[in-house]
């Protein structure tokens, strides 16, 4: 099978496209094709060795001293399970699938992975493509455990610091479902999005600054870990909360996982994705994520299957239409891109590009255009299957 392999630590060019031997099940695992996985910042950091000081040892202990340990990165995943052990009671093959690796020896860029059963896996939300899925166990669930360590209130102020990216899109979501009041931090680029997750207020940090405001808080959630202790201490209410990424443990709960799922079927929980990258570009996708703008989540594509929302849609070697909703208005100049799609522009801000597409390479050249755009993708979804035929655009 294809993996990505870090042959040491350092810069995105130590990931090599490498063929390995493909992994069998034990009696109580799961074999996962993967279809979908991400580019986090918790990978940026175990490639290039980023860890504070204190910690060098233990980091060194527990990644390898000399060069990585576990040399296949990857913390979640979105695929289908392939083939089951004799013991396991809660898969089958077929189902439909997204999971954290993050206490599982990581492992998610390649085409196939192994999980115990009562690991943390579950079957994926129906209404969302495995791109999507794959964006949803670390990030949701690290916002959920947060919010719920700072013993979140309905009528809460709280602000989040780092509104924009994976963490941040997931706590503005879930804060406003736990009803609070919810202002956002985030540089100029990414107010609209912030804005559009559902934020009360947001804050632009190049042109603000914070310890100077008279607004107090009652949690301050620090996603990025990178708020000064004497801002955070300025804008807190009396018997105000803190909370950070920079203190949290690895412990994970299948519950959270389930709460997550079940938010995201009922419409309340939607995945921001900034770009989405094919296995053989991870280099490229570590890049953009090294240079600390990303807008939610960035996602690999493993398998080149592209998934549908339910099981019972087609498979991308057959022709298919399907619908790429992107944020932003296209501009006239931008939609000659995509001739031959329909593209209509919504009220709510975004674009959604429909049209049949008659295999992987001819869907691969459309997300590529998009990419270029440097928009983010929002959703990926197939419609219908259909015979082959093109429209002008609008």
């Amino acid at each position: 099978m294809k993996a990505i392999v870090a042959t040491d630590y350092g810069g995105p060019e130590v990931l090599q496209l490498k063929e390995i031997e493909k992994p069998t099940p034990k009696d109580n695992e799961i074999l996962i094709k993967v279809h979908a996985t991400t580019v986090t910042m918790g990978d940026f950091r175990m490639r290039s060795f980023t860890v504070p000081p204190l910690f060098w040892l233990p980091a060194r202990i527990t990644l390898g001293f000399t060069k990585p340990k576990q040399p296949i990165y990857g913390m979640e995943l979105a695929g289908e399970v392939e083939s089951v052990g004799k013991d396991v009671t809660r898969f089958k093959v077929g189902d439909q699938v997204f999971a954290s690796t993050l206490t599982e020896n990581f492992g998610t860029y390649a085409e196939y992975k192994c999980l115990p059963e009562q690991a943390m896996v579950a079957i994926k939300p129906s209404n969302m493509t495995y791109e999507e899925a794959a964006a949803v166990p670390i990030g949701a669930t690290t916002a959920l455990r947060l919010l719920r360590k700072g013993n979140i209130q309905h009528g809460q102020k709280i602000l989040i610091y780092g509104a924009s990216g994976s963490v941040g899109t997931y706590a503005i979501q879930l804060a406003r479902h736990f009803g609070a009041e919810v202002t956002g931090v985030c540089s100029t680029a990414h107010l609209d999005i912030v804005k559009s997750l559902g934020a009360d207020h947001v804050i632009d940090y190049t042109k603000e600054d914070l310890s100077s405001r008279e607004e107090r808080y009652d949690i301050v959630f620090d996603t990025v870990g990178k708020l000064p202790k004497s801002i955070s201490s300025k804008i807190l209410a009396p018997n105000a909360t803190f909370v950070t990424m920079a203190r949290m443990d690895s412990k994970e709960s299948m519950k959270n996982l389930i709460f997550i799922r079940e938010l995201i079927e009922t419409g309340e929980i939607k995945v921001v994705i900034d770009r989405c990258y094919p296995l053989e570009d991870m280099v490229e996708a570590h890049r953009y994520v090294d240079a600390g703008h990303k807008q939610g989540n960035v996602v690999i594509t493993v398998n080149k299957r592209m998934s549908s929302k339910r099981s019972s849609q087609p498979d991308i070697d057959r022709p298919g239409i399907y619908q790429i909703r992107i944020k932003g208005h296209l501009s006239r100049q931008r939609m000659d891109w995509f001739e031959g799609l329909i593209i209509t522009l919504e009220d709510n801000g975004d674009t959604l590009l429909t049209g049949t597409v008659i295999d992987q390479a001819a869907l691969h050249v459309i997300l590529k255009k998009v990419r270029d755009l440097g928009v983010p993708l929002l959703s990926l979804n197939s419609v219908e299957p259909g015979p082959q035929h093109t429209s002008d655009h609008k």
